[in-house]
């Protein structure tokens, strides 16, 4: 017997039809023998309805009745799912990320999780109910609702699976897995079989959307083993671990374990991103501590920032341009606080730019085979797409070009570095991959 924690997102439960299609799945998971907790996200787009429907009311709703408003889309699906799991004749309870002891801290729309404290969860567990848990959302330690932020239900998951010692979390989503490039944007993408932690967080911090970043590094530290599976079919999905050899049977000989290892492949996938925005700080003093101070200002706006590029300076004038990107939702803030401060910062202006697309090439491989960055740049070069912007990492190379550009030069890279697949297209069962 094993304990499993699955989670289904919002186009597995869009409609009362796909509740009853997910009861199914979850029934037969019980009835084979396993001990069964369910996460669930709302209903298909029913968290952006209640955002809209706040705005029409105020521009600026209190961040704290918003928490509460937006935890009602999914009590509504996890009571609906446990109705529909008991009328398969299988026993279920449903409950809230309060009642299952999902703690945070205080900060509305975007808490970390500080404790798990499943307590009723193993109860209900321990006697033969599924238990079913509304995602994205927890309680601090003053008692209020919290919400985790986008992909908060993906964290809930992982999390309770760490905090149950569950032996797999399995991530229900409207794909096979997890792909070498969005199928949405590149149809030849192929499946990837296994992936580790390491690659799953660049990918999901480039803009892959099929895991949430903060759930894998939940399971990465906790060492909880994720299968991205899709809802909408029985095709075997995405192991997410530690490292490529943890899928190897230990039973196997040696020599088969090591050419395993030697067949990992070199690129794991492209990811790509619009949601972010490049401010410029132009004429920037090129003295000690001035960059310092204008990202203690950023800072303090509570801005995310990802890649950043300075200039070399001008000689005759003893200034320099620095560059970053953050996302679109942080630019506001961040750009009335760098004004705000012009004249102690000492620069000349502010240039913003929401324009942009990120692509980035994940692979652990890369670390070791030279001439993967020259293969990059002439695949680019070869599709007329310039760049603006590099970052690297050990294992992730990104850059940032024009955002019209942006699809074209996730398809170029995709069949540089060939992993198209000859199987024929990527299947896209519903709508957002979440």
């Amino acid at each position: 017997m094993a304990l499993v924690v699955q989670k289904y997102g919002g186009s597995s439960v869009s409609d009362a039809h796909s509740i009853k299609r997910v009861a199914k799945r979850i029934a037969a998971a019980k009835r084979a023998g396993n001990d069964v907790v369910v996460v669930v996200s709302a209903m298909g787009d029913t968290t952006d309805e209640l955002l809209d429907l706040a705005g029409q009311i105020t521009p600026l709703p209190p961040q704290r009745e918003l928490d509460i408003l937006l935890t009602s889309g999914e009590r509504i699906s996890m009571s609906l799912l446990a109705m529909a799991i008991t009328n398969l004749g299988v026993k279920a309870k449903s409950f809230t990320g309060q009642q299952a002891g999902l703690i945070t801290d205080a900060v509305h729309g975007r808490a970390r999780l500080v404790d798990v404290v499943p307590h009723r969860i193993r109860e209900t567990v321990e006697k033969g109910q599924v238990a079913i848990v509304a995602g994205f959302q927890g309680v601090s330690s003053s008692n209020d609702v919290t919400t985790l932020g986008r992909g908060g239900s993906d964290t809930t998951a992982v999390a309770l699976a760490a905090g149950l010692d569950a032996d797999v979390c399995e991530i229900y989503t409207d794909v096979d897995g997890v792909f070498t490039a969005d199928p949405r944007i590149v149809p030849s993408a192929r499946k990837i079989d296994r992936v580790t932690y390491e690659e799953m967080l660049e990918l999901a911090a480039s803009g892959a959307k099929v895991l949430a970043l903060r759930a894998v590094e939940y399971a990465r530290r906790y060492d909880v083993p994720v299968h991205v599976r899709s809802s909408f079919s029985n095709t075997t999905g995405t192991l997410v671990t530690g490292t490529h050899g943890d899928a190897i049977d230990p039973n196997a000989p040696a020599g088969d374990q090591e050419e395993a290892e030697m067949e990992a492949p070199i690129i794991s996938g492209v990811a790509h991103d619009r949601s972010e925005a490049k401010i410029t700080v132009v004429g920037v003093p090129d003295k000690p501590g001035t960059a310092a101070r204008i990202f203690e200002v950023v800072a303090g706006t509570g801005a995310n920032i990802d890649m950043i590029v300075q200039n070399v300076s001008a000689a005759h004038t003893g200034l320099t341009d620095i560059s970053f990107t953050l996302p679109h939702a942080d630019s506001p803030s961040t750009l009335a606080a760098l004004n705000a401060l012009q004249e102690e910062l000492g620069f000349a202006s502010l240039q913003y730019d929401d324009q942009i697309g990120k692509l980035s090439l994940v692979g652990a491989g890369m670390k070791s085979h030279p001439g993967v960055s020259a293969r990059l740049f002439g695949a680019l070069r070869d599709a007329g797409i310039n760049i603006e912007m590099i970052s690297t990492s050990e294992i992730r190379i990104s850059v940032v070009t024009r955002e019209d550009a942006l699809d074209d030069a996730v398809r170029a890279i995709h069949t540089a570095f060939d992993l198209d697949s000859a199987d024929g297209e990527a299947v896209v069962y519903a709508g957002s991959g979440r």
